[in-house]
C-alpha cells in the first residue's frame, strides 16, 4: 500500500513538473516506504534534490537518475537497493555535487566513471559490499571535499594521486581490506581535516607528508599492520583532536613531542610495541581527555599527571609499570576511569584515591599490592567498579562498604580474611560481586538477598560455613551464583534459580543438601522423594531417628555406610513382614471391589479389607493376581526408570497381561486412604488413546502402588537422547507424537485434571510409535497442590516448569502444563534437552529457536539426526506455536484444545512439498 502511494504521489509529482517547471525539491525521508524506483522521476526535469533517504526502497539504482539536468544533491542512503552501481551513472552528470548511496547493499565494483563527474564535493558509498580496487582516476575529482567509502571490501593499494584532491577536508576509508603503504603525498591535500584508514591492512612507516597536515584534526590509522617509530614531527600537528595509532606494530618511545599538542583530546596508542616510559610531558595537554596506552610494553613508573591532571579516562593496563602507584595530596583531578592492571605495581594502595571525588571505574587488578583496603576507597560515592582482583592484599573486607552507586566489586585471588560484612547489602546497585580465592570465614550475611540488582555471585574458594540464606531465592536478576569449595551446609533456598544452578557452583561443601545434591536433608521431608531421574539411590531409605540420650554425639558414616545400614533395616523389615502375612492366611471371598490381600506367592482375594494387611483394587475385572512374587515385584531387576513421583517396576498378571507398577515414595505426603482412592478411582475413570490406563492400585499406609498398562516402546526422552533408534523417528512420527501430547492434554483439562510433571521421560511410545502420557494428576494424591513441594520435592521437570512455580502470587491453573507442552514440542523437533549446561553458560532451548527464527536459519534448528525430509511449512509454524506455550505470562498462552485446533491446521497433506535437511 505505501509503495503504491508513493507511486502516485511521484506520477502527480511528475504532473505538475510539465505543467509549471517549478519542482526544484522532493524529500520523502524516513517514512518507511518500500518499492521500487520507476522511470517517472526522470520526468521531473527540474528537479534539483531529491532524499528517499530511511526508507526500504530495493531493487536496482535507475541508470539514467543522475542524468537529469538540474539535479545537485541525491539521498538514496538506508533503504535496500542492490546490484551494481550502474556503469554510466556517473558519467552523464552535469550539475550533481552531494551523492549518498550509503548503507545499502549495493556490490560490485566502485564505478569506474566516478572520477568522469568534475562537480561532485561530496561522495558517500559507506556501508554497502563493494569490492575490487579503487580506480586510480578518482583523485581527479578536485572538487570533491568528502570521500567516505568505509565499510565495504575494496581491495588492493592506495592509488598515488590524492595530493591532486586539493579541496579535501574529509578521506575515510574505514574497514576495507585496502593494503600497500600510505601514499607518500598524503599530507599535501592542505585542508585535509579528517583522515580515517583504520581496520586496513595498510603497511610500512608513516610518511613524512603527514607532518604538513597542519589543519587536521582527526587521524586514524587504527588496525594495520604500520611499523617502526613514531616520529617526533607528530608534534607539529598542532591542530589534532585525536590521534587513534592503536592496533599496529609500531615499536620505539613514545615521542614526549606529543605533550605540544594543545588540542588534543584523545590519544589512542594501544595495542603496539612501545617501550620505555610513559613520558611526563603527555600531562601538558590541556584538553586531553582519555588516554590509551594499554598492551604495549613501557617499563618505568605511573606519571603523576594520571591523578592530577585534567584526563578522565586512563588505561595503561597490560603492560610492564612498576613502583607505587602515588596520588598527590589535595588532587584536583577530573580522572573519572583509571585502569592499571596487568602492571608490576607494588606497595600499599594510596587511601588519597578517595580524594578524587569524580572516579567512577578502579582497576588495580592483577599487580603486587600489598596491605589491606582502604575502608575510604569503598565508601566512595561516585565509585561504579572497583577491581582489586589477584594482588597480595590482606585484612578484612571494610566494614564501612556502602558505595552507593558501586555496580561491580571485584576482590578475588588475594589473601583477605575475615568475614562478608552485613554492609555489604546497602549496595544497591551492585550488579557483580567476587570474593572468590580468599580466607573469608562466618556465615553467607543474610543481607545480600537485599541486593535486588545482582546478577553474578562468586564466593568460591573460601572457607565459608553455615547455611545460604533463604531469602536469596527471591533476587529477581541472579543468573550466576558460585559458593564452591567452601564449608557450607544445609538445604539450598528454593526457587527456580537454585533447582537448576549447575552442580559446578555448589561442588565441594561436603554439608550441602537437597534435591538438586541428590541427598537428603536432615529433619526434612519428604525424604524418601527422588529428583534425579537418573539417580541410582533408593528412594525409601530414611535414615533412623537418634535416641534421645544420643543427641549430643555426632557420628559421621561414609554415605557407602550409610547405604549398607539402610538396605540391610530395609531387608530385615521386609523379612519381618513377608513372614507375618504368610502366617495371616485368610478364607478366599467375592467381592466386586476386588479387595485383596498381598501374600509372599501371588496377590489372593481377602474377604475383608484390613488396613495392615493391605487392599487392591483393579478396575474394569479381569485376574488381579501376579504371576510373580511380591520380592518380584520390587526387584531392581525388574526397575524400568524413576522419577519425581517414585519407581516403575514390570510385573505380568496370571492372563498372562504385563503391567507397570508404581511404588509411590512420597508416602508421607499422600492423602488419607480415602482421600486416595477418591482421587485414584477418579484418574481411573479417563481413558484416551494417548494416556497410560490406570488399571488399579494396592494401598496400605506405608505402601501405594499404581497398577498401569504396560507401554512397550521406551519413553520419548531416551528414543531422542539416549537410543541410537532416535535416527529413525521420521518427521511424520514426531509430528504424531507432539500432536498425540496434545490431545492427550487437552483431555485432562477437559476434566479438570492438571498433569503438574510434564517431561519427554514421562512420554511414552507403544509399539506402534503412538505417544502415551504418563503421571498424569499424580499432585492431587498430596495433601495439598503447594508449589514449593512440587517445584522442589516433586518436580523433577527441570527445563519443563512455567516461571509461575517461582511466584507464590501467581495462580498454578492448566497453562503450566501448556508451558511444558511448549518445551516437549521444540524439544521433539530439535532433538535438543530444553536446558543444556555448559561449564560457565546455560543455554535454554527456547532461547536457541527464537534465534533460529530470528535469523531464518530453521533448517539448522532441526534435529539433523531425523531421518528423511521434512516441509518446512509445518516446521516453522511448530516452532512459533511452541514458543507463544512458553510465553513468560501464562494468559498469553492458548489452551490444549486450541492447540490441537492450531496443530491440525498445520498438518500439510501428504503430498506436500518437503525440503530437505541441511
Amino acid at each position: 500500500m505505501r509503495a503504491l502511494v508513493v507511486l502516485v504521489g511521484l506520477a502527480c509529482l511528475a504532473f505538475v513538473a510539465e505543467a509549471t517547471g517549478r519542482v526544484a525539491g522532493l524529500s520523502l525521508a524516513g517514512y518507511g516506504l518500500s518499492g521500487k524506483l520507476g522511470r517517472g522521476l526522470l520526468r521531473l526535469e527540474s528537479l534539483q534534490s531529491l532524499s528517499l533517504s530511511g526508507n526500504n526502497f530495493s531493487g536496482d539504482l535507475p541508470a539514467d537518475l543522475a542524468r537529469l539536468p538540474d539535479l545537485q544533491s541525491l539521498d538514496l542512503s538506508a533503504n535496500a537497493f542492490s546490484g551494481a552501481i550502474p556503469d554510466g551513472f556517473f558519467g552523464h552528470c552535469r550539475n550533481l555535487r552531494d551523492v549518498s548511496l550509503a548503507n545499502n547493499a549495493f556490490s560490485g565494483d566502485v564505478p569506474r566513471d566516478v572520477g568522469a563527474c568534475a562537480t561532485l564535493a561530496s561522495l558517500n558509498l559507506s556501508s554497502n559490499r563493494l569490492a575490487g580496487a579503487l580506480p586510480s582516476d578518482i583523485w581527479s575529482l578536485n572538487a570533491l571535499r568528502t570521500l567516505d567509502l568505509s565499510g565495504n571490501a575494496i581491495t588492493g593499494d592506495l592509488p598515488v594521486g590524492v595530493s591532486r584532491m586539493f579541496n579535501l577536508r574529509s578521506l575515510n576509508l574505514r574497514s576495507n581490506r585496502l593494503a600497500g603503504s600510505l601514499p607518500d603525498d598524503i599530507g599535501d591535500c592542505p585542508l585535509l581535516r579528517s583522515v580515517d584508514l583504520g581496520s586496513n591492512n595498510i603497511s610500512g612507516n608513516l610518511p613524512e607528508s603527514l607532518r604538513r597536515l597542519s589543519t587536521c584534526t582527526y587521524l586514524d590509522l587504527s588496525s594495520n599492520a604500520l611499523t617502526g617509530n613514531v616520529p617526533t614531527w607528530v608534534g607539529e600537528m598542532a591542530s589534532l583532536e585525536t590521534l587513534d595509532l592503536s592496533g599496529n606494530k609500531f615499536s620505539g618511545e613514545i615521542p614526549g613531542s606529543i605533550g605540544g599538542l594543545m588540542s588534543l583530546k584523545e590519544l589512542r596508542l594501544s595495542g603496539n610495541g612501545f617501550t620505555g616510559g610513559l613520558p611526563e610531558s603527555i600531562g601538558g595537554c590541556k584538553s586531553l581527555v582519555h588516554v590509551d596506552v594499554s598492551w604495549n610494553s613501557l617499563t618505568g613508573t605511573l606519571p603523576s599527571w594520571v591523578f592530577a591532571s585534567g584526563v578522565q579516562w586512563v588505561s595503561v593496563s597490560d603492560n610492564t609499570l612498576s613502583g607505587e602507584v602515588f596520588v598527590p595530596v589535595n588532587a584536583s583531578s577530573m580522572v573519572r576511569g583509571v585502569d592499571l592492571s596487568s602492571n608490576a605495581f607494588s606497595g600499599r594502595i594510596p587511601s588519597e584515591i578517595s580524594q578524587v571525588i569524580t572516579l567512577q571505574s578502579l582497576n588495580m587488578s592483577w599487580n603486587s599490592l600489598s596491605g589491606s583496603i582502604p575502608p575510604s576507597i569503598v565508601q566512595m560515592k561516585s565509585l561504579e567498579v572497583l577491581d582489586l582482583t589477584a594482588n597480595r592484599l590482606n585484612g578484612s573486607i571494610p566494614a564501612t562498604v556502602g558505595g552507593e552507586s558501586l555496580r561491580e566489586l571485584r576482590l578475588a585471588k588475594n589473601s583477605l580474611t575475615g568475614e562478608i560484612p552485613a554492609q555489604i547489602g546497602n549496595l544497591s546497585a551492585l550488579a557483580s560481586l567476587d570474593l572468590s580465592h580468599n580466607n573469608l570465614t562466618g556465615a553467607i550475611p543474610a543481607t545480600i538477598a537485599n541486593i535486588t540488582n545482582l546478577q553474578t555471585v562468586d564466593l568460591s574458594r573460601n572457607k565459608l560455613t553455615g547455611g545460604l540464606p533463604k531469602q536469596l531465592s527471591d533476587l529477581p536478576h541472579l543468573i550466576r551464583f558460585n559458593i564452591s569449595h567452601n564449608q557450607l551446609s544445609g538445604d539450598l533456598p528454593p526457587g527456580s534459580f537454585f533447582d537448576t544452578i549447575p552442580l559446578s557452583s555448589v561442588s565441594d561443601n561436603p554439608g550441602l543438601c537437597g534435591a538438586k545434591l541428590n541427598s537428603s536433608c536432615p529433619g526434612v521431608l519428604p525424604k524418601p522423594i527422588v529428583l534425579n531421574p537418573d539417580s541410582s539411590s533408593d528412594p525409601l531409605s530414611q535414615p533412623e531417628p537418634t535416641p534421645n540420650g544420643l543427641r549430643h554425639k555426632k557420628t559421621i558414616l561414609s554415605i557407602s555406610a550409610l547405604v549398607a545400614i539402610g538396605a540391610a533395616v530395609l531387608i530385615t523389615v521386609g523379612v519381618i513382614t513377608i513372614t507375618v502375612l504368610n502366617l495371616r492366611v485368610r478364607t478366599p471371598g467375592s467381592h466386586s471391589a476386588a479387595e485383596l490381600e498381598l501374600s509372599d506367592g501371588y496377590l489372593s482375594q481377602s474377604p475383608t479389607t484390613d488396613v495392615n494387611s493391605g487392599k487392591l483394587v483393579m478396575f474394569g475385572g479381569g485376574n488381579p493376581e501376579f504371576s510373580a512374587s511380591t520380592h518380584a515385584l520390587l526387584n531392581k531387576d525388574c526397575e524400568l526408570g524413576r522419577g519425581g513421583f517414585g519407581t516403575v517396576y514390570k510385573t505380568t498378571l496370571r492372563d498372562g497381561q504385563p503391567v507397570a507398577i508404581k511404588k509411590l515414595t512420597v508416602s508421607s505426603l499422600v492423602k488419607s486412604q480415602d482421600e486416595f482412592e477418591r482421587e485414584v478411582k477418579m484418574l481411573g475413570k479417563l481413558r484416551h488413546r494417548n494416556l497410560v490406563a490406570l488399571k488399579g492400585y494396592y494401598w496400605t499406609p506405608s505402601l501405594q502402588l499404581l497398577i498401569y498398562e504396560f507401554v512397550s516402546g521406551g519413553n520419548l526422552h531416551k528414543q531422542l537422547h539416549e537410543s541410537s533408534t532416535a535416527n529413525c523417528l521420521s518427521w511424520k512420527e514426531r509430528f504424531d507424537i507432539v500432536l498425540g501430547i496434545a490431545r492427550s492434554l487437552a483431555h485432562l483439562h477437559r476434566h479438570d485434571i492438571i498433569h503438574y510433571n510434564l517431561k519427554s521421560s514421562n512420554i511414552l511410545l507403544d509399539g506402534s510409535g503412538d505417544a502415551k502420557v504418563g503421571d498424569y494428576g499424580l499432585a492431587k494424591l498430596l495433601p495439598m497442590l503447594d508449589r514449593y513441594v512440587l517445584s522442589s520435592k516433586v518436580q523433577s521437570a527441570l527445563g519443563y516448569m512455567a516461571p509461575e512455580f517461582a511466584c507464590r502470587t501467581v495462580k498454578i491453573t492448566e497453562k503450566c502444563d501448556v508451558y511444558g507442552f511448549g518445551v516437549l514440542a521444540l524439544e521433539i523437533l530439535t532433538g535438543r534437552t530444553p536446558v543444556q549446561y555448559m561449564e560457565d553458560d546455560v543455554i535454554v532451548l527456547c532461547d536457541v529457536v527464537r534465534a533460529a527464527l530470528d535469523e531464518g536459519k530453521v533448517e539448522e534448528c532441526v534435529d539433523e539426526r531425523l531421518c528423511g525430509k521434512f516441509p518446512l511449512e509445518e516446521a516453522v509454524p511448530i516452532m512459533k506455536l511452541g514458543l507463544v506455550c512458553t510465553s513468560q505470562v501464562p494468559s498469553n498462552r492458548p489452551d490444549m484444545s486450541e492447540v490441537v485446533n492450531i496443530l491440525e491446521l498445520i498438518r500439510c497433506p501428504q503430498d506436500s512439498p518437503e525440503t530437505e535437511l541441511g
